[in-house]
């Protein structure tokens, strides 16, 4: 798809706040709020805008640790890679994965309540996982920026 001045305006805006109204978009884009709406319409249904989302304070939910986790493969295959990405699509502890290059395969963000709920995750997703050669756990001791946001240029 192809995207005008418009539409680069839209999506910045969007992508900061999504409940501003037609009307504030429309400002935004230089169209009226009926095109804004349209377009964004058209931007859902083409997946640029992939989901609306609102990003929630993982500690008012209870979830009050959050590790970064690099993970290793046994064997860099493409059906033990799908495997291993169709397991981190469907385990809700996982926020973000990243299959990468460099010295692991994956990069994972997971949550969890506390350490022994973080254990029992590892020990379900991990260890009772052959394909797993090994994983390596940071603890973020403080969140600096929470966002999904790109850098748009109009």
């Amino acid at each position: 798809m192809e995207l005008d001045r418009a539409d680069l305006a839209l999506l910045d805006a969007v992508q900061h706040n999504n409940r501003l109204t037609s009307d504030e978009l429309a400002k935004v884009a230089n169209l009226s709020a009926t095109a804004c709406q349209r377009r964004l319409k058209k931007l859902r249904e083409e997946g640029v805008i992939e989901a609306d989302v609102s990003i929630v304070s993982p500690k008012a939910v209870g979830r009050h640790l959050t590790m970064i986790v690099l993970v290793s493969l046994e064997r860099e295959r493409a059906d033990i890679v799908d495997r291993f990405k169709a397991a981190i699509r469907k385990t809700k502890d996982v926020m973000l994965g990243y299959y990468v290059t460099g010295d692991a395969d994956f990069m994972l963000i997971v949550t969890a309540k506390d350490m022994e709920d973080y254990e029992e995750f590892t020990r379900r997703f991990f260890y009772e996982n052959h394909d797993i050669k090994g994983f390596k756990t940071m603890v973020v001791m403080d969140r600096v920026k929470a966002s999904f946001s790109f850098p748009i240029q109009g």
